[in-house]
């Protein structure tokens, strides 16, 4: 196990000297910069009494400020997750094509480290800095709002990271990918689609409606089937974010899906890389 972490580690470490680190967090802080800098709310005994963006009034009547926010609040849990995952799937793509790059993977399995330690361990450094990626942005909007309001909530930021357990489910599909075609653009194209993917699963029943039934439908449904309901994902951390009802079993269910969805494809790569010759 300690070679495992000594893998994430050293991805994370290759990561910043590349630069490559820092990409998702500049994104995050231009959003935060330009959020502070064009918002303005104007409080008044724990009550928003006007709310503009670049100039345009919002609105104008006396709302509680936890009231108020809540919009906010799901619409940036949505923007986490939807543009978190689309941004690190892209991000992230050519770590695995980089790991298995010639010369590279055969200094790296000259050294006393297992195969499955390599695969695992680049892995979990990729979703720990997603893991950051999603912490610092989540947090950041609730400082942002919370010495903007005096309103502080943990759920934003519950909200937010709710989503790694997707992003889980889109890297592994691409590390899976890249054991088989050794591309970052192939990477980037199958982690958009997975996101895509995971929002049709979450609507397949009213989309199953819309096909006739007979065989197209129930090839619809074996296909679509077995991905994760990351759309069902994205809406619960909306909701927590948002203070709406949370069936907290249901999302549970789905985020353990995911998680088994992960690493079936984990295993399958796994698989994959020690039946390769370098």
């Amino acid at each position: 196990m300690r070679q495992l972490w000594r893998v994430c580690v050293d991805l994370l470490r290759e990561a910043r000297a590349r630069r490559s680190i820092f990409g998702p967090f500049l994104g995050v802080t231009l959003v935060l910069l330009v959020l502070g800098g064009f918002l303005r709310l104007e409080v008044v005994d724990g009550a928003i009494a006007g709310s503009r963006l670049f100039g345009a009034l919002l609105f104008d009547d006396i709302v509680q400020a936890d009231v108020a926010l809540r919009p906010s609040f799901i619409a940036a849990a949505y923007l986490s997750f939807y543009g978190g995952s689309l941004f690190l799937a892209v991000a992230c793509s050519d770590f695995a094509p980089n790991l298995l790059s010639p010369g590279r993977i055969e200094h790296l399995l000259s050294l006393p480290v297992a195969r499955w330690q390599l695969l695992f361990g680049t892995y979990l450094g990729v979703v720990a800095m997603a893991f950051l990626t999603a912490a610092y942005g989540s947090a950041g909007v609730t400082v942002l709002f919370g010495i903007k309001t005096g309103v502080w909530t943990w759920r934003l930021l519950a909200g937010g990271l709710l989503g790694m357990a997707g992003f889980c489910a889109v890297y592994a599909a691409q590390l899976c990918l890249s054991l088989f075609v050794r591309s970052a653009a192939a990477g980037a194209a199958l982690g958009v689609a997975m996101v895509g993917l995971g929002v049709v699963s979450s609507q397949r029943e009213a989309i199953s409606g819309w096909i006739e039934p007979g065989f197209g439908r129930h090839v619809f449904d074996g296909l679509i089937r077995p991905f994760p309901r990351l759309g069902d994902l994205a809406s619960a951390g909306a909701r927590l974010a948002g203070e709406q009802p949370v069936d907290f079993l249901a999302t549970a269910k789905i985020s353990l899906g995911a998680l088994v969805f992960s690493a079936a494809l984990l295993a399958v790569a796994a698989w994959r890389f020690e039946r390769r010759d370098f």
